[in-house]
């Protein structure tokens, strides 16, 4: 579907692999990394109106992040370094909530991640440093801010975390409650 492919990810519905097509040469590469009309020819018909970026050492974990109100999409993709990259269908009464879903994205593959609103995020650094990019659906919102604990036993993530070793993580991340109905958002 023009310079993008565009895969369903597992059995979760609205989780969207994308791989954009990169033209190299002797001088370097180019590569679109969106395109409204690719992206609405593949069922994807989201306005962003925010783009975040940040920057990560290896062994950090940013997550499991989502907003109460003003929910959002997210289309995520690393530009320098690879991380693990989750998200867990917190949507109320969808036939896969509490479940996982989780890629490895890096800047060498220069793939993506499309997230629709409903998911908890997060993602955990396997290289030296990761600089990570996101455009939003909707604008962030402090007052909504709402997480999982990373490590929520009813969710069981994998993590590739080296046994023994401990993810950096944020203050805000290790007080989250864990994940019940409670959790969940209407959609």
């Amino acid at each position: 579907m023009g310079n993008f492919r565009f895969d369903k990810c597992g059995d979760i519905e609205g989780l969207y692999l994308i791989q954009p097509e990169v033209r190299g040469d002797a001088r370097g590469y180019f590569m679109e990394s969106y395109n409204y009309q690719d992206f609405q020819k593949a069922g994807l018909d989201m306005v962003f109106v925010q783009d975040n970026q940040s920057n990560s050492s290896k062994g950090v974990l940013r997550g499991l992040h989502f907003q109460k109100e003003h929910t959002q999409g997210k289309l995520v993709r690393v530009l320098k370094g690879e991380v693990f990259d989750v998200v867990v269908d917190i949507r109320r009464g969808s036939k896969t909530f509490g479940k996982w879903h989780g890629v490895i994205l890096s800047a060498e593959k220069k793939n993506m991640f499309y997230v629709p609103e409903g998911f908890a995020h997060g993602f955990y650094v396997l290289s030296d440093t990761a600089e990570f990019f996101y455009k939003c659906t909707d604008f962030y919102d402090p007052s909504s801010e709402a997480g999982i604990p990373w490590d929520d036993k009813a969710i069981g993530i994998h993590w590739p975390i080296p046994e023994g070793e401990v993810p950096l993580l944020a203050e805000k991340d290790k007080k989250y409650p864990p994940f019940s109905e409670d959790t969940a958002l209407d959609f």
